[in-house]
């Protein structure tokens, strides 16, 4: 179906809209759920979206704009703004953040959204999109959005499933004694982001911030610090815990009782041993041994080795960050 913008009205998201929006967010992530059941199915019940609708108001920066048509609400979109510092004038369409009865429909609330965010200034628009929506994933992309992360999830493995590295390589837990050199491995991803295609900007932390936080967190029971090393020198490292522990997965976007692939890292001139894939597989051997029923992870669409690796490794898409900035 067409939608033509006449046969629309574009007001500011009211109180008295929160039930219709709930509804078209739950009927949103049901349709998801059916292509990926990895996700909650909390969600499927307005009363449960609403909270999520509601949470999203209460940012004191957000700002919403509702769709009608002879006045039934038939789409919304609401954005708040992170910290400047990491992300320049932004605004955030989260995953609870928009819903409509047709993909056209978010273009136009976007049109009358975008008017107002960059007019205050914030150019950095970001937007999480259910992965398998095609028309939903199309009309952003129409609105000059291009993806930049995806986060994912697979099942936990069969038990008949193990980690079989190569001889010449160890994986096994970290200990304090790995400090030095995981304090380098910290910085290899970043490095490694910051370089072509994914050209990221996020600075490397201080040496004293990350030995401090090696230091609580190798003895911190949420996290399962795991090391690859080969020839007895440490050349990769990777972490488990606890989906719950990550703050960009959060209500429709975190499968229940599901583990976390939070860091991986080898050495760039340890590249092609396998490592990285051992250490990854370790993840998921460990995801399984700790009852979790699924495993995710996030990463940057430009990071062209981890793109490689987890899908490689049967991660399946969930959501697509997608980005515009308007220069």
């Amino acid at each position: 179906m067409t939608t033509s913008r006449q046969a629309l009205e574009i007001r500011p998201f009211a109180s008295s809209d929160a039930n219709a929006a709930a509804t078209l967010l739950a009927e949103r992530h049901r349709r998801h759920r059916a292509a990926v059941p990895a996700l909650d199915p909390a969600y499927e019940v307005p009363a449960a979206t609403r909270l999520q609708i509601e949470a999203l108001l209460a940012d004191a920066t957000a700002s919403g704009w509702s769709a009608t048509r002879e006045g039934h609400l038939v789409g919304f979109l609401i954005g708040v703004a992170k910290a400047d510092a990491t992300w320049g004038p932004n605004v955030w369409v989260e995953a609870p953040g928009h819903a409509a009865e047709e993909p056209a429909i978010v273009r136009e609330l976007y049109a009358t959204a975008a008017a107002q965010w960059v007019g205050e200034g914030r150019t950095n628009h970001h937007v999480l999109v259910p992965a398998t929506d095609s028309g939903l994933v199309d009309a952003w992309f129409r609105l000059d959005f291009g993806q930049q992360h995806l986060h994912a999830a697979r099942e936990a493995p069969p038990a008949s499933f193990g980690v079989v590295p190569r001889t010449e390589l160890t994986i096994r837990r970290a200990t304090a004694h790995d400090i030095e050199p995981l304090v380098e491995l910290e910085s290899v991803l970043p490095l490694h982001l910051a370089g072509s295609p994914v050209f990221s900007r996020l600075p490397v932390s201080p040496r004293e911030k990350i030995v401090a936080e090696l230091e609580s967190d190798l003895v911190d029971a949420k996290y399962h610090f795991l090391v690859a090393e080969h020839e007895g020198r440490v050349i990769g490292t990777a972490i488990g815990c606890s989906l719950e522990v990550s703050t960009g997965a959060t209500g429709l976007n975190r499968p229940p009782n599901a583990g976390y692939l939070a860091y991986a890292a080898v050495l760039p001139e340890a590249r092609g041993l396998g490592a990285g894939r051992a250490l990854g597989e370790a993840v998921l051997v460990w995801s399984r041994s700790a009852g979790y029923d699924w495993i995710a992870t996030d990463w940057r669409s430009t990071n062209l080795e981890a793109d490689r690796a987890w899908l490689g490794m049967g991660f399946r898409p969930t959501f697509r960050r997608l980005h515009r900035s308007i220069m």
